[in-house]
């Protein structure tokens, strides 16, 4: 990490907010919070603070970012349309130090910190300008998908698959994350066959925009700044549309929406109601985003860090009365 590196402006640069346990593993310090509270936590932190944490769920994604990084600061040296890691976590600002020889030992460029003590990180992620949010705790994700924020909870896979090191995967699911789910309503309501006749009538028009839809936006943006280099077949960025529409009978509104909105991923993929692991281990993103755990849980097996994205028709309804929950380390 090089101090003192001129960095973009926030709403210049593609910013990307990972929590420090969406980062690293923290496994031993989240029991030792949860068990022996805040005190003893950040004790064990200051006596490990010269050891680095274990790479986390995030740590590939957030590679295969500077990695991008590279190549873009290697064709526009004076251009901020850049990715820009921020970590952001409810830590107290005693733990910093074991996060900052964490990111040193792994060689990662990331200068912008928010470190908030136990409070929640959520109010600054919109003064960062911050279109994509990857936490490991699902509340602060819902919080901030409430607040209008890119964001997903992000998990660990159950075996470890090696990701390319030079081209940045992503895969999205359609409904509920790069669009509305106003499709999904209309299976929870009224079932597949009246799907299929609400998208053949409604082709032609767009599907509203999902939680998602703007990363998409600002991954196409950087995208272009390597085709007009005649750099699209080498292009370090790759998209991905995984759904399980049919292709024959609700594909096309989908495709069309993309275009509607001046944007396209690479591939597009319509499972019919497969599972979508199998066919992720073979595209083996560094993350794919989808609103059904099912689908994550599908995901996770195979292989790939999967994200949950907390919207829509398919979450489980809000409780009403809230209950106590078990609180994550800060």
């Amino acid at each position: 990490m090089v101090m003192g590196r001129t960095m973009p402006k926030p709403q210049n640069a593609v910013t990307i907010a990972v929590s420090s346990r969406a980062l690293f593993r923290m496994d031993e310090e989240q029991r030792i919070y949860t068990e022996q509270g805040v005190e003893e936590y950040v004790r064990y932190q200051l006596e490990h603070e010269n050891e680095p944490f274990s790479p986390g769920p995030a740590f590939p994604f957030v590679k295969a970012l500077e990695a991008v990084n590279r190549r873009l600061r290697e064709l526009y040296p004076e251009s901020e349309d850049v990715f820009d890691i921020v970590l952001v976590t409810n830590n107290h600002a005693q733990v910093g130090v074991r996060l900052i020889n964490s990111i040193n030992h792994y060689d990662l460029t990331i200068e912008r910190f928010c470190m908030t003590g136990g409070n929640s990180p959520i109010c600054y992620l919109k003064a960062y300008h911050t279109n994509l949010y990857l936490s490991a705790d699902a509340e602060k994700v819902q919080e901030a998908i409430d607040e209008g924020i890119a964001a997903a909870t992000i998990f660990s896979p159950s075996r470890d698959v090696a990701v390319s090191q030079s081209q940045l995967r992503v895969a999205f699911d359609g409904d509920a994350v790069l669009f509305s789910d106003e499709s999904e309503r209309i299976v929870k309501a009224h079932g597949l066959d009246r799907f299929f006749e609400h998208e053949k009538v409604h082709e032609n028009k767009p599907l509203a925009q999902g939680p998602l839809k703007g990363f998409l936006e600002a991954l196409g943006r950087l995208q272009k700044k390597f085709y007009s280099k005649g750099l699209r077949l080498e292009c370090p960025i790759r998209t991905y549309l995984v759904t399980a529409r049919s292709a024959a009978s609700s594909g096309a509104r989908a495709l069309k929406t993309l275009r509607s909105w001046g944007l396209e991923t690479d591939e597009a993929l319509f499972l019919a109601g497969a599972p979508k692991g199998p066919l992720l281990e073979k595209i083996r993103p560094h993350i794919f985003f989808d609103d059904q755990m099912f689908h994550v849980a599908g995901a996770q097996e195979m292989g790939t860090v999967a994200a949950h994205v907390p919207y829509g028709v398919a979450q489980t309804p809000r409780r009403t009365t809230p209950t106590k929950q078990a609180t994550s380390a800060p």
